[in-house]
């Protein structure tokens, strides 16, 4: 097959899906990251709390597989309201900063109805290609 299976150590198993998958050639494909943290458990009912968590949760899969922020050439975010997330600019740019740092790959925004979690307000995933 030549890829592997990524889970971050200590996180709850994903069901149905995983984490990441990191191919032969160092590409890293990350599955859609909520504001949940390693037990899948929210903390945060707040768009930033959980845009935060999303982003380490990223963090943590592509740490997991070898990799760094400055790896990841692209984001898409998911995002259940457009309002919000235009109104806390400055807060979502403070907190993008804080944890990826001043890397800014490719992105897209995409708003949506619904995520799978009913608590989720936004889904992150990544994809980012690993230095040998």
């Amino acid at each position: 097959m030549g890829h592997r299976f990524i889970t971050p150590e200590n996180w709850a198993a994903p069901k149905g899906y995983a984490n990441g998958v990191l191919t032969r050639d160092r590409q890293l494909f990350t599955g859609g990251q909520i504001g949940w943290n390693e037990r899948q458990e929210f903390e945060s009912n707040d768009f930033i709390g959980q845009m935060e968590q999303a982003l380490r949760n990223v963090m943590a899969i592509i740490e997991a597989a070898g990799g760094r922020a400055q790896d990841i050439t692209r984001l898409t975010w998911y995002v259940t309201d457009k309002a919000e997330y235009l109104a806390r600019q400055k807060e979502v740019g403070e907190v993008y900063r804080k944890v990826l740092g001043r890397h800014f790959p490719a992105m897209t925004m995409v708003v949506v109805a619904a995520l799978i979690e009913d608590e989720a307000l936004i889904e992150i995933e990544a994809t980012a290609v690993l230095d040998d």
